[in-house]
């Protein structure tokens, strides 16, 4: 059995100059810390925190300081983008109960669970899911499920399992994941990886998005290998580079070489190699990928915006060969004048719409209760208590004739004297339907019963 690495950050040499204390263990059933902005002004933009991580989520009690300990602020400046980050489980961090080789198990033969949420991987290749799925028999004859009988049998054979989408289909990981991505402010998914003994799933490859790596069960032996093309966007998978990426990894000395545990948690940023192989019995471990926002998405903003200026709606003439570049200089060099000109008067503010869009749509927010929700609808009074929905996005702005609430997919236009009302609801705590501030028992039920529809609001229990 290979010598457990001592507990520690492990980075490459040369990039980091001093080690993160670690942290105590901090169970995930920790009450999260809402983070919080004021609003106050004309224009409060409460639901999409400043580029970075806010200095509220620098605390170990937060779905961040799980994954990276107290030092989420070390994390912040030092590690986000740039460079991995090793945690060890007996420095206490990784958050429990999210999920185990029983919960896998309930997901492949009780769930329903179709093919868009299980990849199989055997020998490096994808395995045609035509034969993992199937008929769910009377009652269920949807064909794309997945027969959990094939299943063992491929992984029996050595097929690594990749449970996708497990933010959208476990609970728990959902719950974590809403959380962590409103602390990060960039959009949060969840795969699980199982794999059989003595069994590697991928060869070297990078990633294009940021990934925190935890361990749940079994023992997995991972190299890190220094990136071939450094912060990839989502259009440069690894096989752009495959030769580089195969040559790095056979040919240099690993970064990061070591085994991971159960409640181990590695940082990995985006573009940084990596390949690992299961040590003993089944291994598993849960990938929170990261799918960052980049300043390219300014520039996508900024150029799709460019579509209302007419000067670059012209028709290029008939004839003309696209494929020449003589041909196309000099309309080349009339648009590169008219986008320096169009992009100058782009306001931020618009920008700063198409990228909130961007953002706000890639995360669902706090799952709404159809059932539960309706009754405590149907009951609602003066005593009960609600709070904003967790992980819920949204922007509050002051109109001529009152308030627009604006939410990912649709606005809320609320008199002005729901201000203060809305601003306690907005906030985060738990507030009693009656004592709502600036309004009567009767008219906060009436609020309250509106942002319970539109589901702003939630039950504040559950």
């Amino acid at each position: 059995m290979a010598e457990r690495t001592a507990a520690r950050t492990v980075v490459p040499r040369g990039l980091l100059t001093r080690v993160p204390v670690a942290a105590r263990r901090v169970s995930m059933m920790v009450a999260p810390i809402a983070v919080r902005a004021e609003l106050s002004g004309p224009v409060t933009d409460a639901g999409a925190p400043e580029q970075g991580v806010p200095a509220s989520v620098y605390s170990d009690s937060t779905a961040l300081g799980q994954l990276v300990g107290p030092d989420a602020e070390l994390f912040a400046t030092r590690h986000w983008g740039r460079e991995p980050l090793l945690s060890r489980a007996a420095d206490a961090i990784g958050p429990t109960g999210l999920l185990d080789l029983d919960d896998i198990d309930e997901l492949l033969s009780c769930r329903g669970l179709r093919a868009p949420f299980l990849r199989v991987v055997r020998d490096g290749a994808v395995v045609d899911s035509a034969d993992f799925t199937g008929s769910g028999g009377v009652g269920a004859e949807i064909g794309d499920q997945v027969r959990d009988e094939r299943v063992a049998a491929l992984f029996s054979e050595g097929a690594t399992l990749v449970l996708q989408g497990l933010h959208r289909t476990w609970s728990t990981v959902m719950d974590f994941c809403t959380e962590l991505a409103g602390e990060l402010a960039h959009p949060v998914q969840a795969n699980a990886y199982v794999t059989p003994p003595q069994s590697q799933g991928f060869a070297a490859h990078y990633d294009v998005h940021d990934v925190f790596v935890m361990q749940v069960a079994g023992r997995k032996h991972w190299r890190i290998h220094t990136p071939v093309h450094t912060d990839p966007l989502r259009n440069q998978p690894w096989e752009m580079h495959r030769d580089c990426v195969t040559a790095r990894a056979r040919d240099d000395e690993p970064a990061i070489d070591t085994v991971l545990e159960p409640g181990d948690v590695l940082y990995l940023p985006r573009g940084w190699l990596h390949a690992a192989t299961a040590l003993g019995g089944v291994s598993a471990h849960l990938t929170i990928g990261v799918h960052v926002i980049t300043r390219f998405a300014l520039v996508e903003a900024l150029v799709a915006l460019l579509d209302d200026d007419e000067r670059l709606r012209v028709s290029l003439p008939l004839g003309l060969d696209v494929a020449d570049p003589a041909a196309l200089a000099g309309h080349l060099d009339v648009v590169r004048e008219t986008l320096a000109d169009a992009v100058a008067s782009v306001p931020v503010e618009a920008v700063a719409g198409r990228v909130r869009e961007r953002v706000w749509t890639g995360s669902r927010p706090e799952p709404v209760r159809p059932i539960n929700g309706s009754l405590f609808l149907h009951d609602l009074g003066p005593a009960d208590t609600v709070r904003r929905r967790g992980g819920l996005r949204y922007r509050l702005t002051t109109v001529d004739d009152g308030l627009m609430l604006e939410l990912a997919d649709r606005k809320i236009q609320l008199p002005a004297v729901t201000g203060p009302a809305l601003r306690a609801l907005l906030g985060g705590a738990a507030q009693r339907v009656g004592r709502l501030p600036g309004l009567g028992e009767d008219d906060g039920v009436v609020l309250v019963r509106r942002l319970l529809r539109e589901g702003v609001l939630v039950p504040a229990t559950r």
